[in-house]
């Protein structure tokens, strides 16, 4: 069993370097203009043709050799839902390991179509169903088993590396044996990158980190940006959204620190438990690396970004926060629509 799993791992490397390779450089599938399309995405020809019944769905994986099925909720201007299908879907590997082991309905999240969840709930139009699942970012997709068990929910764009790597981690059942955040770390250790440090912004506070916020409230909402060394996700984030002004504005607005997600440095966190960083990153199930974590005032998670996110993503999110927009809308997808942002 254990070289099964060095392995996959080992395969897992191999397609990250080979990946990366093809432009000498992995910027490519992590930089990209963010505002809302002109033209609608057109879905691909191999998604299954669904009446919308995810039981029926679910049934029809029996007489297959499928391993689940995967909901895609997107929007038809939606940047990172192309960026997603051109990078990932439109790579002829992923999208031959994405045909044989999974169906792929698609749910327009501003969709009028009704939709029969796994348990057989009736919903009237695609949008409430998305709604109900709180599906804040597009792309988003949801996995589920044979059964109809939810296994795993993602949000938001990853690169091919990690996307390739999520569908095994689903068609191979890792997850019933451990989380995906320790399957990728298991991955990512194999790639023998040198030690180096966070990237630095002036933007963020310094320790000690005490953010306990139940027996005191704050004045101001508090963003944690849990980031790790030889992360090349979080270097586009600082040369790119995190030089730009307006956010920069929104983040001193903010109390704003960045983690280090392998660090032992003590934390006081929002609930007030003493953890290490790395203990309270396990707690809150980080496996993206820069995750941004949003907490109001007495500490209440209100929203996380843990995909790829650029310009006009963060800007508004950051908007939605500071507004208290989350207060009248919980779901942010849907408070775009009601803002026309």
């Amino acid at each position: 069993m254990k070289i099964y799993v060095v392995l996959i791992l080992l395969v897992f490397h191999l397609f990250i370097c080979v990946s990366l390779s093809a432009d000498d450089s992995a910027s490519q599938f992590i930089e990209f203009d963010d505002q809302p399309l002109e033209q609608d995405i057109i879905l691909p020809g191999w998604f299954k043709l669904s009446f919308l019944d995810l039981q029926e769905d679910i049934d029809e994986l029996k007489n297959s050799e499928k391993k689940g099925l995967i909901v895609y909720f997107g929007r038809k201007d939606c940047p990172y839902c192309k960026t997603h299908l051109d990078k990932n879907w439109g790579n002829k590997g992923i999208s031959f390991y994405t045909q044989k082991y999974f169906d792929v309905v698609a749910i327009d999240v501003l969709g009028v179509r009704p939709v029969k969840d796994v348990s057989g709930t009736l919903f009237p139009t695609e949008k409430e169903f998305a709604t109900k699942l709180k599906t804040n970012f597009t792309p988003s997709l949801l996995f589920f088993d044979h059964t109809g068990k939810e296994v795993l929910r993602l949000s938001g764009y990853h690169p091919p590396y990690q996307f390739q790597a999520i569908l095994e981690y689903i068609a191979d059942k890792h997850y019933l044996k451990e989380s995906l955040r320790d399957y990728l770390l298991r991955a990512e250790s194999l790639a023998g990158y040198e030690e180096s440090e966070l990237n630095d912004n002036e933007v963020f506070g310094s320790p000690p980190f005490a953010f306990d916020r139940r027996r005191f409230a704050s004045n101001t909402p508090l963003v944690v940006f849990f980031e790790q060394p030889t992360c090349h996700a979080c270097d586009v984030l600082h040369a790119g959204p995190l030089t730009d002004k307006k956010i920069l504005n929104q983040l001193n607005s903010m109390e704003t620190v960045q983690v280090d997600i392998n660090s032992d440095i003590p934390v006081l966190t929002p609930e007030g438990k003493r953890l290490t960083a790395t203990q309270w990153a396990e707690k809150l199930g980080i496996y993206y690396s820069p995750t941004i974590l949003f907490f109001d005032e007495k500490g209440k998670e209100i929203i996380r970004i843990d995909s790829v996110v650029r310009f006009y993503r963060l800007h508004n999110v950051l908007h939605y926060v500071l507004s208290l927009g989350y207060k009248e809308t919980p779901n942010f997808q849907l408070w775009r629509q009601l803002h026309n942002r």
